[in-house]
């Protein structure tokens, strides 16, 4: 089942965050945030875009969000997307699901481009970006340092809507 967070989430989504932080280039965050500061995170993502996740049995497995890509006005039809599944929920199209339905949402409030920094290399997140239609906007070159290396991010970009006329901005959330 693929649902909105709720504070009962907090936990078990900063359990599945936490590795990345520590033991990966996935994102460039050197502390696990506190369950309050992800409880922000989460409550603030609700206000204007989405954070949902994928439960199974009673068990949060991931989880997808978007949030401002920039604080601008102009920028208020673009959004920053992410997906995050537990290790032992990896494969089996966990993360197509979570962000099928983050994507359809988005695309319903009226944002037109989303954007997705991937830490490189990374095959599986460009494989999953690239399936939904992402496609390469840049590269940020050696732009992160964490573990000991220097990694690079690559920028991708998903037209939701292709049209370029003036649009009214984006719903809230009801």
């Amino acid at each position: 089942m693929i649902r909105p967070a709720t504070t009962a989430d907090v936990a078990p989504c900063v359990a599945i965050y936490a590795p990345y932080v520590t033991d990966t280039l996935v994102t460039f965050e050197e502390t696990v945030p506190t369950a309050g500061a992800f409880a922000v995170r989460i409550a603030t993502a609700q206000q204007q875009h989405a954070f949902l996740v994928l439960e199974e049995g009673g068990v949060v497995l991931g989880y997808a969000y978007a949030v401002p890509m920039y604080d601008r006005p102009a920028y208020r039809w673009a959004c920053e997307v992410s997906v995050y599944l537990g290790a032992d929920a990896v494969g089996g199209g966990r993360g197509r699901a979570l962000y099928a339905e983050l994507l359809a949402r988005l695309r319903e409030r009226g944002y037109r481009r989303v954007f997705a920094k991937v830490t490189l290399p990374n095959e599986a997140s460009i494989g999953l970006h690239t399936a939904f239609g992402f496609r390469f906007a840049g590269t940020l070159e050696l732009a992160g340092f964490k573990h000991g290396t220097w990694a690079s991010v690559a920028i991708l970009q998903l037209d939701l809507d292709d049209t370029t006329d003036r649009a009214a901005a984006p719903a809230p959330i009801a």
